[in-house]
């Protein structure tokens, strides 16, 4: 068994920039085929960079905020509440096009 405190946990910048940050939850090899389970915070204004996964699936929800996701080049409303399942190798980015802070949970699964 796991119990974890997110406030307890260090604030690390997200890979892809790191005016973003995140807290880890779970990290890569420590339950089955999830590769991260975090909780980023996007400044309003700051992005994720296009990029797209060859090796998994990537779930993302909003706990609060609003901005957009695109995937595929298509853009789509992303406010608290939405969940976005971003398949293997398609291409994305999130984006704080709001005037708070975007706070996104997210975990990735290994392709099989």
């Amino acid at each position: 068994m796991k119990l974890i405190h997110i406030h307890e946990l260090p604030d690390l910048g997200v890979s892809h920039n790191e005016k973003i940050r995140k807290r880890v939850m779970l990290s890569n090899g420590e339950v089955g085929a999830i590769t991260t389970y975090a909780r980023a915070v996007f400044p309003p204004g700051e992005k994720v960079v296009a990029h797209q996964h060859d090796d998994m699936t990537e779930v993302f929800t909003v706990e609060s905020g609003c901005g957009e996701i695109r995937i595929a080049d298509v853009s789509y409303v992303f406010s608290a509440g939405t969940t976005a399942v971003v398949e293997l190798g398609e291409v994305h980015e999130i984006i704080n096009s709001g005037t708070t802070d975007l706070v996104v949970t997210y975990f990735g699964v290994l392709a099989e």
